[in-house]
């Protein structure tokens, strides 16, 4: 009896002792920490109404490294995207107090600095307030063109004050640290020039402050220079380059490996340049792409990838000449001229080619009459994909003030992740394109209204400056990519 008593006197001292243990080794392990944070983030609807130095650096060459091999390490986390906060989650970020650590790593600094940035934007969104950051200079953003102004407005403050983008510096130009800067690919050398100009208060001094890595690679240059003759479009040669620098990357530093790449990110707008995945998709499969092309039909990725506009940059300028015309002036109500290229526009020139005079459709258009001058005098200006999903008359429609009829499949809409394309837009999918006119007329005056004057205030977004400006198309190319690396934790 003694001894049954001893022994139950063990087990009632030993069993809360280990309960306790095991309770604080889960509450300290990572995959706690993990699950908290993906419970405090939810997913958003799909953002798409559409279903739609160092030394000298080596040249790139075929007898570079192989490219990295899947990185052992532990995945990076992909936290629920932060930019689809409500203005009713209650929920808060950070419980309590942190205590004292040891030392941090450079990494584990920047995953706290982000978590700053996490926490802030929440709490603006609570609060329903706008707090004063570096970008404001009388500008900021509310109204209905914004999916959560509050959540928009306090992500570009914090991005203001944290983000630091190293650009790798190996390769030479013409196919690294260069790019077109006029013309419908102009955003990929305009962005890569602005990145290099030392003018940028994104770049970052070293790599180990950074928390975003571009990779200066220009498509654009590259189709030009290495296809020239152009006697094949195979996309070799394209994903050869690619890969070649990535391996040449992935050798020198720990970066690219330590994240599998989803911290890195390369522009361009070159219709080609979805193309350079398919060499090897799983190296590029947490990879950032910026892209023109951004059809979810053809592996574009919504959460992961970036849709820019494409903008056709006229030689001496940096965008089209907006233009102010005031609706009672607007005497066309719907106007398109371009070649058929494509199936949409194919259709598009069947249906109403030179057949209707409020519905102005137009293959060639007469030398006498101006391009720009006919979008400004209409109401509607008819955006249908060509050969690829984006369209330059989309920026060219918000330039002039005319509202934009979105003729596309599959097209993730730039910006989607903070601007709401329904309240300064029109959608109409391709099967829909021979009921346009009956469509654009059952828009009642009253919403017409409503959509061009959000025309003209979401405008600044599609806007170039040099420098880059607050909440210019630059600025909204880096606030996207900022999103990306916000929903991503890096392992220590």
């Amino acid at each position: 009896m003694a001894e049954f008593g001893s022994a139950w006197q063990t087990v009632t001292v030993t069993l809360p002792a280990l309960f306790l243990f095991w309770f604080f080794l889960f509450y300290l392990s990572p995959l706690n920490q993990t699950s908290i944070t993906n419970i405090i983030f939810s997913y958003p609807t799909p953002i798409s109404h559409i279903k739609t130095i160092h030394d000298t650096p080596p040249p790139i060459s075929s007898s570079s490294p192989p490219p990295p091999s899947p990185s052992p390490s532990p995945s990076p986390t992909l936290l629920s995207p932060s930019y689809s906060l409500t203005e009713n989650d209650t929920s808060s970020l950070i419980e309590g107090e942190e205590k004292p650590k040891k030392k941090m790593s450079n990494l584990e600094r920047i995953e706290a600095d982000l978590a700053r940035a996490r926490d802030a934007i929440r709490k603006a969104v609570q609060a329903k307030n706008h707090s004063k950051g570096n970008d404001d200079e009388g500008f900021i953003p509310t109204g209905s063109i914004y999916r959560n102004a509050h959540s928009f407005h306090q992500s570009h403050v914090e991005m203001e004050k944290r983000l630091k983008v190293w650009i790798y510096r190996e390769g030479e130009p013409p196919l690294v640290h260069d790019g077109p800067l006029n013309n419908i690919y102009g955003i990929e050398g305009q962005f890569i020039d602005e990145m290099e100009s030392g003018k940028s208060r994104f770049m970052a001094r070293h790599p180990d402050e950074a928390n975003l890595f571009l990779i200066p690679i220009s498509v654009v240059n590259i189709v030009n220079t290495l296809y020239k003759p152009l006697v094949t479009y195979s996309r070799d040669q394209l994903q050869r380059v690619v890969l070649d620098y990535i391996g040449i990357i992935s050798e020198r530093y720990p970066y690219w490996n330590r994240s599998q790449g989803a911290d890195h990110f390369l522009v361009s707008c070159h219709d080609w340049a979805p193309d350079i995945s398919e060499a090897n998709p799983k190296l590029y499969d947490k990879f950032i792409r910026v892209l023109c092309n951004a059809n979810t039909s053809e592996g574009f990725k919504p959460q992961r990838d970036v849709s820019i506009p494409e903008i056709n940059i006229p030689y001496g300028k940096l965008g089209p000449t907006p233009q102010r015309a005031s609706p009672d002036k607007r005497s066309i109500l719907a106007f398109f001229a371009g070649g058929a290229h494509g199936n949409i526009r194919h259709i598009l020139l069947e249906h109403w080619k030179d057949k209707d005079n409020e519905v102005q459709v137009h293959e060639y258009l007469d030398k006498k009459k101006n391009y720009f001058k006919l979008m400004g005098k209409s109401k509607f200006c008819l955006c249908p994909s060509g050969y690829e999903v984006a369209s330059p008359r989309v920026v060219t429609a918000i330039s002039v003030g005319c509202v934009p009829v979105l003729i596309s499949d599959y097209y993730a809409l730039p910006f989607s992740d903070v601007l709401d394309w329904t309240k300064f837009s029109v959608y109409i999918p391709s099967e829909k394109i021979p009921e346009i006119k009956t469509i654009l007329k059952g828009i009642s005056p009253k919403r017409y209204l409503k959509l061009q004057k959000r025309v003209t205030e979401v405008h600044r977004h599609f806007m170039i400056h040099r420098p880059a400006q607050p909440y210019d198309m630059i600025h909204m190319l880096l606030h996207s990519v900022w999103l990306r690396r916000l929903d991503v934790l890096l392992p220590s």
